[in-house]
């Protein structure tokens, strides 16, 4: 059984401005997946940095509210919100109120320094 904890997970600050910490990734876990999961925040008013990965991405709202960009194209987030992001798709996202941006965000194939590309 692999079980871990939020608060086991260090906090750092991911190469686009977001608050992560990492829950899941198959090249420091025992447990056999081919995607990684994070625990992400953004801050009110802040946002994080426009960027691509390689991998899809699919964030989960677990708190807060805020505006998410693909491209030219936004959408409101709210908790219970899902966002897809597909490969290469150029996203960044938004807190636009005065309480954190809670979200969880599993990357496949697992996220990786090397697949990541700041645009801004």
């Amino acid at each position: 059984m692999f079980v871990v904890k939020l608060s086991d997970c260090p906090e750092f600050l991911a190469g686009d401005h977001t608050l992560l910490r990492e829950l899941l990734h198959p090249a420091k876990a025992s447990a056999k997946v081919g995607y990684s999961l994070a625990h992400g925040i953004i801050k009110p008013g802040a946002r994080s940095k426009r960027h691509r990965l390689a991998s899809s991405e699919v964030y989960y709202f677990l708190a807060g509210r805020g505006r998410f960009w693909i491209g030219k194209e936004s959408a409101e987030v709210e908790a219970g919100s899902v966002v897809y992001v597909p490969p290469q798709g150029e996203q960044w996202v938004e807190n636009t109120r005065t309480a954190n941006l809670e979200f969880l965000c599993l990357v496949d194939p697992a996220w990786k320094p090397e697949d990541e590309t700041v645009t801004e």
